[in-house]
């Protein structure tokens, strides 16, 4: 059974982020307080979750959490600052969402910038120990793939419907076929050295 949060006394927010692997579109970040009497009996790891639990999900935490915020960093900056530091940015931007300041912040993973000079802890899988960072795993998994299957509509040939931008054999495929798009984090080793083009 998960645990609500850390600090039973704290207004806390938990915090996680989806699409850290991905090759295309953007790593989005989800900050969410909950309610102290907030359960639910399924609700853990988005990653253990099938796409309908996530999104049933999704709708019961957006009614229930008192606030949260979620916040995609696209590609560009990715290939800017580098993937754990657009992760941590996007935690910080969606976090900046919350109607309410939060008194301590509980981040899935072990690597965090200080935000606003709140106090916080890193929980190395946190999204399977806490509800308030599980809830922000699936917010961040299902805004993220809603964003990735509208950018199947304009590039369907990479199949991001299903692969959500993850590189599957079939997405390395179209990479080598098509090239890459302007989705593409261009920082990312989108093939494999054995599958690179010999010019």
């Amino acid at each position: 059974m998960l645990q609500l949060k850390i600090h039973s006394n704290l207004v806390e927010c938990g915090t996680d982020e989806a699409g850290r692997g991905c090759l295309a579109g953007p790593v989005t970040a989800a900050a969410v307080i909950l309610p102290d009497d907030f359960s639910h009996p399924f609700l853990t790891d988005s990653k253990q979750l099938s796409e309908k639990k996530r999104l049933a999900l999704k709708e019961i935490i957006e009614a229930e959490a008192l606030s949260f915020g979620v916040a995609h960093v696209m590609m560009d900056k990715i290939d800017q600052i580098n993937i754990l530091n657009a992760s941590i940015l996007g935690m910080h931007r969606s976090i900046e969402q919350l109607s309410k300041q939060p008194q301590f912040i509980a981040i899935d993973g072990n690597r965090f910038k200080p935000y606003a000079k709140i106090p916080y802890e890193c929980v190395v899988k946190g999204d399977g120990k806490y509800l308030h960072i599980a809830a922000a795993s699936v917010l961040a998994k299902t805004y993220r793939d809603a964003f990735m299957a509208s950018l199947h509509e304009e590039f369907p040939a990479y199949n991001w419907k299903q692969n959500k931008g993850y590189p599957t054999a079939e997405h390395r495929e179209a990479i080598k076929k098509y090239g890459p798009t302007p989705y593409h984090r261009k920082s990312f080793r989108l093939l494999p050295e054995q599958l690179k083009l010999d010019l």
